[in-house]
């Protein structure tokens, strides 16, 4: 099984983005010396705690900084930018680094109300057409004719370079279908509602049209993990996430706290509820119990490549994660 990681560039208490930023790029150096497949940087804005707001740029950064590895965004929130636009900088980013950049596609805002006013400069977001949106930045990047007047004086530069992979992010199973007729690649966020199932994957690939993109259907599917030496290690670090999705569920993005905090954080027995519930929402446990999770479930829902996300409070903890999962898997 391939692995791969997601990055949301967590700014933990203590933290400065610049540091957290800095963070990043030893992550991917990591995994490009480790073997993981591509390296994801998430798009989140208006938050204090992450620093992925604009992943296209520290995917560039990145790639100028690792070897093998692919680099890409999970994923560019298509509804702040002009199909135009986003063409020529994944072309952009391809030429720079051929063979090494994904282009990963997401429908949401990536932000709240403000963040989308903001970004749409006070005019209305557009919410809507997501889908013929995307294709008309695929045939952009591949020089192809949209069907939209607006493009037809145009060609994406820069021309003529081998094109990223593209991929559509999903974590209900409603863009599974389009994203096999776009020939693209499909990403399901395991960890946003854990509701993976063959199902949603067989209705993509029966749907899926090879194209310049992909020739086959490919499909990734994105997990939070803390894996540790002993299980009770990757409990006590898995924690300060625990935390930070409840206080998310409930309309408070803060930072991450250490796993100290996190042992004496007050919680009520709603909290301790709600927490238990959600454990299935994560990867816990030391590698070979992760290892055996991952296997069990490619065979129960068929996808291929196991993205991991570890937001542990400190770099040499999420690090290790990494490290151990690959000295399992890879």
């Amino acid at each position: 099984m391939k692995l791969s990681i997601l990055d949301q560039v967590p700014v933990a208490k203590g933290v400065t983005s610049t540091e957290a930023l800095h963070r990043s790029v030893k992550l991917a150096q990591l995994g490009d010396e480790l073997g993981f497949e591509r390296m994801w940087l998430a798009e989140h804005h208006n938050t204090t705690s992450l620093a992925s707001s604009a992943p296209e740029v520290t995917a560039a950064y990145l790639a100028a900084k690792t070897e093998r590895i692919r680099v890409g965004t999970g994923g560019i929130m298509m509804m702040h930018y002009s199909p135009f636009k986003i063409a020529e900088v994944f072309k952009t980013l391809a030429g720079l680094a051929p063979g090494r950049i994904d282009f990963g596609a997401g429908r949401a805002p990536g932000g709240d109300g403000a963040a989308m006013s903001a970004l749409a400069s006070g005019r209305r977001p557009e919410m809507t057409e997501q889908y013929d949106k995307l294709e008309i930045i695929l045939r952009l990047m591949n020089e192809q004719p949209t069907g939209e007047s607006v493009y037809d004086a145009v060609v994406a530069s820069p021309a003529k370079v081998q094109l990223p992979e593209a991929w559509l992010l999903g974590s209900s199973g409603q863009s599974a279908v389009q994203a096999g007729r776009a020939g693209i690649g499909y990403s399901f966020a395991q960890f946003f509602n854990g509701q993976a199932s063959r199902a949603i994957f067989d209705a993509y690939k029966t749907a899926f049209q090879p194209s310049y993109y992909m020739e086959k259907p490919q499909i990734i599917v994105t997990y939070a993990a803390s894996i540790a030496e002993t299980r009770e290690e990757a409990e006590y670090l898995a924690r300060p996430i625990e935390i930070s999705r409840l206080n998310l569920m409930r309309g408070r993005i803060v930072q991450g706290i250490s796993p100290k905090e996190a042992k004496d954080y007050p919680l009520t027995e709603m909290d301790k509820m709600i927490i238990e519930n959600n454990r299935h929402l994560m990867l816990v446990g030391t590698a070979k119990d992760v290892a055996e999770q991952l296997y069990r479930e490619q065979e129960q829902f068929g996808f291929d490549e196991a993205m991991l996300n570890c937001n542990q409070f400190a770099l040499e903890d999420r690090l290790n994660c990494y490290k151990l999962i690959a000295k399992e898997m890879l």
